[in-house]
């Protein structure tokens, strides 16, 4: 079976396999042992009523599976983003804007992918539900040792998973600080961040107000565009810019800090394969970069606005939350108004200095993670490991957080080769710059395929 979503809808449109039978291919996938623990519930019934609609074909998604994280609601299912606090909530009344977007254009929802719970980490361990282990798309196998599993990456852990195996072809998902971006890098797919307001968050459990991103991971950019569109509500214009008339900046300090091995290896041989086709790719200094943490000292906008939202069920049900989360989100308890009024501020000053620097440039090149993705058993549940995890977690997020905190877009293309564990290269600039990241990504992810 096609494991990307346009190629496999023309072959449906060509009369060659029927909507149906992908479906069933889609099931036993999500079925089997590569999808362990990768979703919370799968909806077969349902699933397959879309894919023998009569002319479902010519809908732009043609009834093929979608998979849908646990934070978002959908008709008559319980909203309880991985967590176990939420267990006796109502089910939901309606879709989310984003799940009903999807839905219109012909999506087969397939089920309820797992996740961190409350969305809150980049890691992707859930100690209620299991973690599914990283996949890689590339080669279509564990990635890594199948018997010594690495994570997923977060928060969107069970999304990436069921487009890396091929379980569905848009995994929707949110993106708070990397929540797309990250999981895709350690999964070997394309994951895409727009720009926070071209998708409403409406029906989406939040994690922070202010940084919340609602978007999806696939296996290919055509894909990602097709599922921006319907996402969205509006086209991505499409161009014949050749790749030597961008103008593209890597820079060292800070996204680059900290690379391990096998990212440094993946990421200098990208650079060197776009070189060599013709891609104009000036290092420059972004110092405002070095301002996030001391911007970001009491806390950020995410423990703030999720202590807002989780005080009465912290004080009631403090127990049923995983302690890591719960942990995360008391410190915004201790933000006082006056800071978070001050970050407000102080971010708006950030984003307009950090987009005069940019102004010059049509995209930066960064790794996506600066490190791998760590093993299991490194990080699972337990504070014996609670250590390893901040450590591991504060990587994994740092330099997709950086592009939220700019209220920016970005995207994450595979860049590893067979052999290698999956490694991520994010191209990522400010607010409303998606339609040039999405073309620069299409002529990006052949070569990078070939690096």
């Amino acid at each position: 079976m096609k494991k990307d979503l346009i190629a496999t809808r023309q072959a449906i449109l060509n009369g060659e396999i029927h909507p149906q039978s992908v479906a069933e291919a889609c099931l036993d996938i999500a079925q089997g042992a590569q999808c362990r623990d990768a979703f919370l519930l799968l909806t077969p019934e349902t699933f397959e009523q879309t894919a023998s609609q009569v002319a479902i074909q010519t809908r732009p998604l043609a009834g093929l599976a979608v998979s849908v994280k646990d934070l978002f609601d959908v008709q008559g299912q319980l909203t309880a983003a991985g967590s176990v606090v939420l267990r006796d909530q109502p089910l939901a009344q309606k879709d989310a804007q984003a799940v009903a977007r999807l839905r219109a254009a012909g999506a087969g929802l397939i089920g309820r992918t797992n996740m961190v719970e409350f969305a809150f980490s980049g890691v992707g361990v859930n100690p209620h539900h299991g973690t599914p282990a990283a996949w890689d798309a590339l080669t279509d196998t564990a990635a890594g040792d199948a018997q010594d599993p690495r994570v997923p990456g977060g928060s969107s852990s069970g999304a990436a998973v069921s487009v890396a195996t091929g379980a569905a072809f848009i995994g929707l998902g949110s993106d708070t600080g990397g929540s797309i971006r990250i999981p895709a890098a350690l999964n070997g797919i394309v994951g895409f961040k727009n720009t926070a307001r071209w998708v409403p968050t409406q029906g989406a459990l939040p994690l922070s107000t202010t940084m919340d991103t609602v978007c999806a991971m696939t296996r290919t950019v055509r894909d990602t565009i097709l599922a921006h569109e319907i996402l969205s509500g509006r086209r991505v214009p499409q161009t014949d810019k050749p790749l030597s008339s961008y103008r593209l900046a890597v820079v060292r300090d800070f996204m680059q800090d900290s690379m391990d091995a096998p990212v440094s290896r993946a990421f200098e041989r990208s650079l060197q394969t776009l070189r060599a086709a013709g891609a104009q790719i000036e290092e420059i200094a972004l110092p405002e970069l070095l301002e996030i943490g001391p911007m970001m000292r009491t806390g950020g906008f995410s423990p703030a606005e999720s202590y807002a939202w989780h005080r009465q069920h912290l004080a009631q049900n403090a127990e049923l939350y995983d302690p890591r989360v719960a942990q995360r989100i008391r410190i915004g308890a201790g933000m006082m108004a006056h800071e978070y009024i001050d970050l407000l501020h102080a971010r708006a000053d950030w984003i307009q200095r950090v987009e005069a620097a940019l102004r010059q440039h049509d995209a930066v090149l960064s790794p996506t993670t600066p490190i791998v993705a760590p093993l299991l058993r490194d990080v699972a549940p337990g504070p014996e490991r609670d250590a390893e995890f901040f450590r591991v977690n504060s990587l994994l997020l740092r330099n997709t957080a950086a592009v939220n905190t700019l209220d920016g877009c970005g995207i994450s293309l595979p860049c590893h080769a067979p052999g290698e564990l999956p490694v991520g290269l994010m191209a990522w600039h400010g607010a409303m710059h998606d339609d040039t990241l999405l073309q620069l990504a299409l002529l990006l992810e052949p070569l990078l395929q070939k690096a």
